[in-house]
């Protein structure tokens, strides 16, 4: 039987709306797109022509009865106030990561969702890629033995509590929740869930670096200018138990050396895994490589067992400018979720595993405060693997979501 499509519109034409709106309008039997809005008139413009689209107005896209899904792609700091609109309007709600710059107020629109019976879910959805994917199956069937220790480490340098090299002014940049931390504490997270489940106790440390940083990109106002802290961490060092018995570390830094040093690495008692940057789906050399017991100085590039790999990242975007992630599938959450309202299932990233994640950082910026090892509140389910060997086309790989 046909399902019904689910009409979807985006609230925040920005950089990282190019890759949503990429995706969702590629072909996906089950999600409609419909329309988008921002602000500046003129960027949702400029998307809804090069999509086929509605340019909307937020007012226009929640008093829509027909729109099922909204998507939050506003700046982090924005995230929990413009979701708790959505919910208000009696629409799902999908947001850019992380959930909420806080876990209060990312807290108190789960509770809202809860009691108007509607989803949340929050990127990133990486983790449904190709290469993630091969990975849980891999320890999921026995590869690498008993998972022990699971090491994650996002090393960058662009010495950010206020990301000195945007071209706009932001006032909130660099506050609380708005640096690295919350940035791309959710890629390492999600990963990590999809392998092992959710964590149940956590511990470490947080900082922010106070060296002298300066506005790096020519074409902002205070190029050259020293800016000031204001408080965001920008160094993390968490410690994570997870229900599954597995040790893992979570380093977070914007003051390293560039380039990026992006890393996580699986220990079991049988092998070894070295897995790629989890801002990817996969392909073009982010592979998996497996390492086992009684071969250990032999390195096995695996073939990819799902489909969602990233495509093929010289081939440039349809606007014919720089786009964030142009050559990847983010926003496939987003058809998951559509599945799960038809189906009346929990979509993979719902609203649990997003304050999860939250909670987590949260609970590391409180342990380094007070000195204590945080039992953790929340408890999602570990996200249901996609259908394996459904790689090729949109249809083919879409119907892995359909399970």
């Amino acid at each position: 039987m046909d399902l019904k499509p689910v009409k979807v519109a985006l609230i925040g034409s920005g950089n990282i709306s190019y890759t949503y709106l990429n995706t969702l309008t590629s072909g996906f039997k089950i999600v409609e797109m419909v329309g988008c809005s921002d602000l500046i008139p003129e960027r949702s413009k400029a998307r809804a022509e090069l999509f086929g689209i509605r340019q909307m107005t937020n007012e226009e896209i929640l008093s829509d009865p027909e729109i099922e899904i909204v998507i939050n792609t506003t700046q982090l700091w924005n995230h929990n106030a413009v979701t708790k609109m959505i919910l208000e309007a009696g629409k799902h709600a999908y947001s850019e990561k992380a959930m909420g710059h806080d876990y209060e107020g990312a807290k108190a629109n789960y509770e809202l969702a809860k009691s108007k019976g509607l989803f949340v879910g929050c990127a990133p959805d990486c983790y449904m890629g190709s290469a993630w994917q091969t990975a849980r199956k891999l320890i999921d069937d026995g590869y690498i033995g008993i998972p022990i220790i699971a090491y994650s480490q996002c090393m960058r340098g662009y010495g950010s509590n206020e990301r000195p090299f945007a071209s706009m002014p932001d006032p909130m940049a660099g506050t609380h929740g708005t640096t690295v931390t919350y940035d791309m504490g959710g890629y390492y997270l999600n990963v990590l869930f999809n392998l092992f489940g959710p964590a149940k106790r956590v511990s470490g440390y947080s900082k922010t670096f106070k060296g002298n940083r300066t506005f790096v990109n020519t074409m902002h106002p205070d190029y050259g200018k020293p800016f000031d802290s204001k408080g965001g961490e920008t160094i993390m060092l968490g410690a994570l138990e997870f229900e599954s018995g597995v040790y893992g570390a979570l380093v977070l830094c914007s003051e390293a050396f560039n380039p990026e040093l992006p890393k996580v690495d699986i220990y079991g008692t049988e092998g070894h895994l070295t897995l790629p940057d989890p801002n990817l789906f996969g392909g073009w050399d982010n592979t998996v490589l497996l390492t086992r017991k009684g071969n250990p100085h032999e390195v096995f590039k695996v073939p990819f067992t799902h489909g969602f790999s990233d495509t093929d990242p010289n081939v440039p975007s349809k606007s014919g400018k720089r786009e964030p992630c142009h050559n990847s599938w983010r926003g496939i959450a987003v058809v998951d979720m559509a599945y799960a309202i038809r189906r009346k299932r929990q979509p993979r990233s719902n609203a649990d595993m997003a304050l999860h994640t939250v909670e987590i950082l949260d609970a590391i910026d409180k342990s380094n405060a007070d000195n204590k090892v945080y039992e953790l509140k929340t408890r999602p389910e570990r996200p249901a693997m996609l259908a394996p060997g459904r790689y090729g086309s949109v249809t083919v790989m879409e119907s892995s979501l359909d399970t």
